[in-house]
């Protein structure tokens, strides 16, 4: 038996929100709409819906629109049916029922992060935790200490003590022999990099190995230290090494995979810097790439380093990666529709509605304030006094006519600025909502149960220097 479910919605979005579950075709489910008798549906309150949503529900779930700021939990518990949040836009409710229509699971991964403190030497311990706490934040699962050449760690147990009791996995990086003996004494977890030559050092401790080759893209003393490794019962990952575009690199992803067929079962680490650092391409897409490299050859370990200003989120960039390739190989499907996270310059559908749509809803205005929303063709700004369209804001602003009121002009003029960023970067816009540039930067947690304060143009003005400090009454004016 097919699954029924409702819809609730308002005045102005009923119409379409009709015309796109019309267009689902054949779907697995019946449908209908409720109007909850609200003009802007994202509006609508718990109150609301307890008062006019009719009883009793006859549906097996009840979605909503996803800008409600509602208490599902409490609307399930009122109705006796699952209530559950929709996607922001009514265009995306066919991939909302699609394959991933439920939800994508991202939660899994099976890749480790190690996030290097490039100069760990030259740091006091408190700054290294500091960084380390960072990171962990940002999704990395071990602080890789990276030693200096030419600075002594003479704090190096101190910091790996300090570590360990904050509950980290801690990794240390040298090409200095001692150094790497006292991190093994010290207790760390791994040790980077060993050969068939210093691999003695692995035997004093409990450490994991990371092996690379003796000399540069040298595969075959790098499978003799694995093999050695295995008969002395030292745990380890080998890393083949990675090199950078045009000094190797494809050579060197040969190597990974000749690696994988010779070892089918070895654990393999691969240091993904020597891309994402020297490569003047944003880091998202390059990571992509690297982290579906190790999705195909299951490499489940990837030294990442954040030293250029271009990779400051790479840490980021690397979890949301190693998550939507996992879910992508589980599901035998391609790396699409499962996360937005790295999309953070454009996005691939970023004009949910046509100029056409636009305009059929700025018909049905019949109030001041102003909606703003971007497609293909440009911004377009409408209210009941004329709809507008242009490439730039500032071409818009003089066609308003708002001249008495500061804050309000304010406003729409920020938001007008933010529609052209998005119009032309080819990015999603929402009228009153950050523009998402995925793992790029951090977005706060917000409590979807319940209204937002007031914005900006709603609270009492700043004193501005050199006025009497009271509040301009004309602050206090919707925010469009």
């Amino acid at each position: 038996m097919a699954e029924t479910i409702v819809f609730l919605t308002g005045h102005l979005a009923q119409p379409r929100l009709t015309k796109v579950l019309a267009g689902l075709g054949a779907a697995e489910f019946e449908w209908s709409v409720e109007n909850i008798g609200v003009k802007v549906a994202a509006l609508m309150t718990e109150a609301i819906i307890v008062r006019r949503l009719r009883r009793p529900v006859r549906a097996d779930r009840v979605i909503v629109p996803g800008r409600c700021r509602l208490d599902l939990t409490r609307l399930s518990s009122e109705f006796g049916v699952p209530f559950e949040r929709g996607p922001d836009e009514l265009k995306d409710l066919p991939a909302y029922f699609g394959k991933h229509g439920r939800g994508v699971d991202l939660s899994r991964y099976d890749v480790r992060i190690f996030a290097e403190i490039v100069d760990a030497s030259a740091l006091d311990v408190d700054t290294l935790l500091a960084r380390a706490a960072t990171m962990r934040a940002a999704g990395a699962d071990v602080i890789d200490l990276g030693c200096l050449p030419d600075t002594a760690f003479v704090h190096l147990e101190d910091a790996v003590r300090e570590l360990k009791a904050a509950g980290f996995k801690v990794s240390v990086d040298s090409g200095n022999p001692d150094e790497l003996r006292r991190a093994v004494r010290a207790g760390v977890d791994f040790i980077l990099s060993l050969t068939e030559v210093s691999l003695d050092i692995a035997g004093d401790g409990a450490a994991t190995a990371v092996l690379i080759p003796a000399e540069h893209g040298d595969l075959g003393s790098l499978l003799r230290a694995a093999e050695a490794a295995a008969r002395r019962g030292i745990p380890a990952i080998l890393d083949p090494v990675l090199d950078p575009i045009h000094f190797g690199f494809m050579a060197s992803l040969t190597r990974y995979a000749q690696l994988r067929a010779e070892m089918p079962a070895a654990e393999i680490l691969m240091g993904t810097g020597n891309l994402t650092e020297l490569t003047d391409a944003d880091s998202g897409g390059v990571t992509a790439m690297l982290m579906g490299i190790c999705s195909e050859l299951d490499i489940h370990n990837v030294l990442v380093v954040q030293v250029s200003p271009h990779t400051h989120r790479t840490v980021q960039e690397h979890d949301a990666a190693r998550r939507m390739m996992f879910a992508a190989r589980e599901d035998r499907s391609l790396p699409r529709d499962y996360s937005d996270a790295l999309l953070q310059l454009h996005e691939r559908s970023p004009f949910p509605n046509t100029p056409a749509d636009i305009a059929e809803l700025a018909a049905e205005v019949k109030d001041a304030n102003f909606r703003i929303e971007v497609a293909q063709d440009g911004i377009h700004i409408f209210n009941r006094a004329g709809h507008h369209v242009a490439e730039d804001a500032l071409s818009l602003f003089p066609k308003l006519r708002m001249t008495t009121d500061a804050a309000h002009a304010f406003y729409i003029g920020t938001e007008l600025r933010k529609a052209e960023v998005a119009w032309r970067l080819g990015k999603r816009y929402t009228q009153d909502e950050p523009l998402d540039w995925g793992c790029g930067v951090d977005r706060p947690l917000e409590d979807l149960t319940r209204s937002r304060a007031g914005g900006h143009t709603l609270r009492p003005a700043e004193p501005f220097r050199g006025d009497d400090g009271g509040d301009d009454p004309r602050n206090n004016r919707d925010d469009g």
